[in-house]
């Protein structure tokens, strides 16, 4: 995994203390979190198990070696964890083949920061064969750098995936605004040190000193954004 010693604090181009936006993926820019529960509910339902709704906060917005591990434990079914993970990822890449939806504000947001050229990652714990797949959608070119789970030895809720994107971005995490839609990304932006945008997608996201919660991309602009960052003397 390349160095995250945190670059040194310094003012963007245009003089703001902003020095880069951190975007997840599923649930956060793409409308696909009910998409995963559906095919983990699809899965195991042909191998003779019912998920209980109540394991969906579990299961979202974590690595899928933490997703499927829970749910072959809870639910006893007879597949390995290997195995699993590869069948879910290959059904995930399938339903989405043909369309991804994109959240509310999502299309605007990413115009705009590629507009004022803001440095911009994507950050997810989906593996890098589905994150390439949904960038078809999203556009690569509207991210300067993107992360996969699959690309970092621990990935959310660890903070590894976030000071990867700030440090190969030149940003330092305290200058980056990290925008998460689940408990579990919230927690690895917030332990890489970022200020962090939480707009709720399944489960609950408490309110937290220093964190900002609302209720979709479409309360979200640039200088909304740069208001987050404490301005350089």
């Amino acid at each position: 995994m390349t160095s995250t010693v945190p670059a040194p604090v310094a003012r963007t181009a245009d003089g703001h203390a902003l020095q880069a936006v951190l975007l997840d993926m599923d649930g956060t820019l793409v409308d696909t979190e009910g998409f995963w529960w559906e095919i983990e509910v699809g899965v195991f339902g042909e191998l003779g198990h019912r998920l209980d709704e109540s394991w969906r906060d579990v299961v979202v917005g974590g690595p899928m070696t933490r997703s499927a591990g829970f749910l072959i434990e809870s639910t006893g079914a007879d597949i390995g964890l290997a195995e699993l993970t590869v069948l879910l990822n290959e059904r995930f890449e399938a339903r989405i083949a043909d369309r991804v939806p994109l959240m509310p504000g999502a299309e605007r947001l990413l115009s705009e920061l590629a507009r004022h050229n803001v440095p911009t990652a994507l950050v997810s714990a989906s593996h890098r064969r589905v994150i390439d797949q949904v960038l078809l959608t999203l556009g690569r070119d509207r991210f300067t750098m993107t992360v996969a789970g699959d690309e970092v030895t621990r990935t959310k809720p660890h903070p590894d995936p976030y000071l990867l994107a700030a440090h190969t971005l030149g940003a330092h995490p305290s200058r980056c605004a990290v925008i998460e839609d689940t408990a579990t990304g919230v927690a690895a932006a917030e332990a890489a040190g970022c200020r962090v945008v939480a707009i709720p997608s399944v489960g609950r996201i408490a309110p937290a000193p220093g964190r900002t919660i609302v209720g979709s991309l479409e309360d979200v602009d640039l200088p909304f954004l740069r208001s987050l960052i404490t301005p350089l003397n």
